[in-house]
């Protein structure tokens, strides 16, 4: 516990250090506001209404994040069970992986408006890849020996799955949600550039017009606390989840 707590101090530290060097050398070499705020000007300008807009992205992250990982670890599991299903559609997950999303948003405002479901969508998109890769690479990563035991005793393919490549896979769906924690963020956020009344994507857009650098910086701090908030959650279950691995963190 101790411990956790001073490796809890490091990056706080260097944070620190950093706004307080980003204060003094907007001050120091005094740099227009519409060009570098100081940190002492984005936290001026945070009100009530940035957390309203910083909750809308973070519900379609959030949204998009779990259908998006649902939807790619029952993918994965038709993968491993079926090789003609998982050389036809693996290729159709790569082009879709390949195409920018940013020329996906448009027609998927196109498509459902320019309500939550086409930030949900946006954000599934992008989250969808990494889960689909790491969950077959995972639910096909047993040891021989630990098949071949099961194959010994006539194990069912129900038992296979349950019993060695779920627990196998894992470490792998854990580390693809982590990826995929900070991307659903972004999904979100590209989402509501393309067409949108709110959301942090939203204010990023309209301060931008307005050259109002302050409101622009405290919507980009917001949505990186929001991806940090998911990933460090996922970092969370991932040690409760996988209690009997060793992570050497040396």
């Amino acid at each position: 516990m101790k411990e956790q707590f001073k490796n809890g101090l490091y990056p706080l530290g260097f944070a620190a250090a950093f706004v307080v060097l980003w204060e003094l050398a907007v001050r120091w070499f005094d740099i227009p506001v519409y060009l570098l705020p100081a940190p002492s000007s984005v936290v001026s300008s945070m009100d009530a209404s940035l957390a309203s807009h910083m909750t809308v992205t973070l519900l379609e992250a959030l949204v998009g994040f779990l259908i998006a990982n649902v939807l790619g670890l029952l993918t994965a599991v038709i993968f491993v069970h079926s090789k003609p299903i998982e050389k036809g559609a693996f290729p159709l997950a790569i082009a879709l992986k390949t195409t920018p999303l940013v020329a996906l948003a448009p027609l998927l405002v196109v498509w459902m408006g320019t309500g939550y479901s086409s930030k949900v969508v946006a954000s599934m998109l992008i989250c969808f890849f990494p889960i689909l890769v790491n969950s077959v690479k995972g639910l096909k990563a047993i040891e021989h020996e630990a098949w071949e035991l099961f194959s010994t005793y006539k194990g069912s393919k129900w038992d296979m799955f349950w019993k060695l490549r779920l627990p196998t896979s894992l470490p792998y769906v854990l580390s693809a949600l982590k990826i995929s924690s900070s991307l659903a963020i972004v999904g979100a956020i590209v989402g509501e550039f393309v067409g949108a009344n709110k959301g942090l994507g939203y204010v990023v857009l309209v301060s931008s017009y307005h050259m109002d650098t302050p409101v622009m910086f405290s919507a980009i701090i917001a949505s990186a606390a929001c991806g940090l908030a998911l990933f460090w959650a996922i970092a969370w279950l991932e040690k409760k989840v996988i209690f009997w691995q060793r992570v050497d963190e040396a």
